[in-house]
């Protein structure tokens, strides 16, 4: 859907024509590390001749959240490890079989045999620059990663334009945990002028804090057993998960 673009000092994106999806290079002190690589089999090949154009080898990749559309890889990146907080890295080894075949359903082409093959992250990190923030809002071990020292925050599947708050029915009490998890964003979001999301276009600037009130507010009215108002909604094929998310937070309240 469109080439390697850079956002900021050694951060890149590329995005899938699959659901907007945002594969992010960075620049690590050894190499790039490549987070949540995606979708289609000719993206990632496309993908990978924008990184060889880089001349910066590959050292790592990072998984934010244990989704199979955030944990494919091509052979062209290199056997190097890939990571993912140890929570996600253990579901993803659980759930691998599951995640190939999505992979197999939805996108084209895609190296199946590489899918979901992620170690847990080490305690300081590894080579995946910036702070980790995990918390349990969307997936089991979801992660966001904050460079500060570049005014980027990589927000995994939030703080999107085009996706609403998407709760996740393995774990229990999401509408407080998102609400959580939004407070800690917010937190890193004032240190940034960028945000990343695993979905959608990148925010710059006043767009910034304009995601976080719009994700805020619509935990805020499932808190409240209120139907919101958010225009991500006129997206027809939203009206699903939209109607788990009220039934969770109804289970979750009563």
């Amino acid at each position: 859907m469109g080439k390697l673009k850079q956002v900021a000092d050694g951060v890149w994106v590329r995005q899938s024509e699959w659901v907007w999806a945002n594969s992010v290079v960075v620049r690590g002190a050894d190499g790039l590390v490549l987070i949540d690589p995606g979708i289609h089999g000719a993206e990632l090949d496309g993908l990978a001749d924008d990184v060889d154009r880089l001349g910066i080898p590959v050292v790592a990749g990072f998984c934010t959240h244990p989704h199979w559309d955030h944990l494919l890889w091509h052979p062209r990146f290199g056997d190097v490890p890939r990571y993912a907080a140890p929570a996600a890295a253990r579901l993803a080894g659980q759930a691998r079989e599951r995640a190939r075949a999505m992979a197999a359903e939805s996108a084209s082409d895609v190296p199946l045999d590489l899918v979901a093959l992620v170690t847990p992250l080490p305690a300081d990190g590894g080579p995946v620059p910036g702070e980790i923030i995990e918390h349990r809002a969307h997936a089991v071990g979801h992660t966001a990663v904050l460079l500060a020292d570049r005014g980027v925050l990589l927000a995994g599947d939030m703080l999107s334009d085009v996706l609403i708050p998407l709760l996740d029915v393995r774990q229990d009490d999401q509408v407080e945990a998102y609400a959580k998890a939004l407070d800690r964003l917010g937190e890193a979001a004032r240190h940034v002028d960028v945000v990343i999301p695993g979905h959608g276009t990148v925010a710059e600037g006043p767009e910034v804090a304009a995601r976080l009130a719009a994700d805020q507010a619509y935990v805020d009215a499932l808190r409240r057993a209120a139907e919101p108002v958010d225009s991500r909604l006129d997206q027809d094929w939203l009206v699903g998960p939209h109607r788990s998310n009220l039934e969770q937070a109804r289970l979750s309240s009563g």
